[in-house]
């Protein structure tokens, strides 16, 4: 079947159906308003892998004070200059993550010796965080290598940046580390 013959059969059957007495003003009227009309939309990236493409998070809610927003849907932005509207399967199933009920939102620590994850603050995260680093640092600092040359580096910490991150806060990044010394540093992007 040609195209052309398909359009007048189209029309014929949509003719022949208003002529016969169909009334489809009813049909009309049962157009259901989309799930995503009354959304507030908010620009991201999928945080997955090193590709960074562009996602639009719908989420439902009136912004009252104490009610949380909750996410009703995922897509792909069709504006985003890397993956033009389009989302590979892990990127597609963002909502699920996102309401997923077993998802972590706050710090938890495992004890030397223990078995059980516990939580615990983010001011005492952060601290923890701190110590760890701080002792890591005192622990391998190497201000001088074999030949005598100052290089005042740690080797026993190394840095990867994540894909989702500014350019802003990729920059302060890197001066954090270089500042204490790191010099095992990479980027998502390149893993």
């Amino acid at each position: 079947m040609r195209r052309r013959t398909f359009l007048k059969g189209s029309a014929a059957t949509v003719g022949g159906a208003v002529a016969l007495g169909f009334d489809l003003r009813n049909a009309r009227a049962e157009m259901r308003e989309l799930k995503i009309a009354r959304t507030t939309e908010t620009r991201s990236t999928c945080p997955y892998c090193a590709v960074s493409c562009g996602v639009i998070i719908h989420t439902l809610g009136d912004k009252a004070k104490n009610v949380k927003p909750a996410v009703v849907h995922v897509e792909g932005d069709p504006d985003h200059p890397i993956n033009r509207g389009t989302l590979c399967p892990k990127g597609a199933t963002l909502r699920d993550d996102i309401n997923n009920p077993n998802r972590l939102t706050v710090p938890k620590v495992r004890r030397p010796g223990s078995d059980k994850w516990e939580e615990i603050s983010w001011d005492d995260a952060i601290a923890q965080i701190a110590r760890h680093i701080k002792a890591t640092r005192d622990r391998t600092f190497v201000a001088k290598n074999a030949k005598g040359q100052v290089v005042n580096r740690t080797p026993g910490i190394g840095m990867i940046g994540g894909c989702t991150d500014t350019n802003e806060f990729n920059w302060l990044q890197w001066k954090f580390i270089t500042a204490i010394g790191i010099p095992y540093r990479d980027s998502q992007a390149r893993v």
